[in-house]
């Protein structure tokens, strides 16, 4: 199979769980009826809250988490696969309970394929005020993840990861990648500078698709976010972008475009070792 519509659901994700999963259920199931075949959500899908001991209060971990259970059954009924973004989960670490921001990706047959924990951690003070100390929530992930999907392998990321090209570059030399998902939660202010030319060059310097769906406008936690999903194509071609508000976005992919693509600049195979 060489060709599949892929769709982005944007969303502006609250602190009820159950709220935010109503409204990306809705998104997914119009994205479904518009032809989809692969529906990908935000980071933070479930509930985006900042506040570390609310968050914790409103989680669970993932094998109890109901609003798993209902993504993997409307993946089932609808015949799709879909890509949640990501959702916190309750883990045990060493000395105390904190959480990871994992991204799922569940088959049509309502099976978990495929999870992957945020590896880079968003802790930083923008000029404008404000600051995020993710490190302080969440446990980062150690492993780059992959999986075969029925068009080409797609390579897992989430959000922050975008800034540190060498992991989609492993992702698509060493793990055979040719679709790249980077699910966000993007401040307003780095994403209206940096969003779109990060995520193009993602896919040139790749020759991968990149789908990114992203969460957008002032959230209910106060937090506001850039929205923008995207998706790109191995030659950087905007094919779908969406703007602030929730919604879906969708483009048809052809994967022959990622041969094509590196066959014109071949740069994954001129990859060179070299001293400092």
């Amino acid at each position: 199979m060489t060709s599949f519509r892929a769709a982005c659901v944007q969303l502006r994700s609250g602190r009820n769980p159950e709220h935010n999963l109503d409204e990306a259920e809705r998104l997914i199931r119009d994205a479904r009826r518009d032809g989809a075949d692969y529906i990908q959500t935000p980071e933070q899908t479930a509930t985006m809250e900042m506040n570390r001991k609310a968050m914790m209060d409103v989680i669970s971990a993932q094998d109890d988490d109901e609003g798993v259970k209902r993504m993997q059954a409307l993946a089932e009924e609808l015949d799709i696969w879909l890509h949640i973004g990501s959702m916190s989960f309750l883990v045990r670490t060493c000395d105390e309970v904190k959480a990871v921001n994992r991204s799922l990706l569940i088959t049509p047959t309502g099976r978990i394929a495929a999870q992957y924990d945020k590896i880079h951690m968003f802790d930083v003070d923008l000029e404008s005020g404000e600051s995020y100390r993710e490190s302080a929530s969440f446990v980062p992930g150690l492993k780059a993840v992959s999986s075969i999907l029925p068009w080409g392998t797609l390579g897992m990321t989430i959000c922050y990861d975008l800034r540190f090209p060498y992991l989609y570059r492993a992702l698509c030399r060493q793990k055979g990648a040719t679709i790249l998902a980077i699910p966000a939660a993007f401040t307003k202010r780095t994403g209206q500078a940096h969003w779109d030319v990060l995520m193009r060059a993602r896919a040139i310097e790749n020759g991968a698709f990149v789908i990114a769906a992203a969460q957008g406008g002032k959230h209910e936690n106060g937090r506001e976010t850039y929205g923008h999903s995207i998706i790109v194509d191995p030659w950087g071609t905007v094919l779908a972008v969406a703007g602030e508000e929730p919604c879906f976005i969708a483009a048809d992919i052809d994967m022959t475009r990622v041969e094509g693509c590196r066959k014109a600049i071949p740069s994954l195979q001129h990859d060179r070792a070299f001293e400092i």
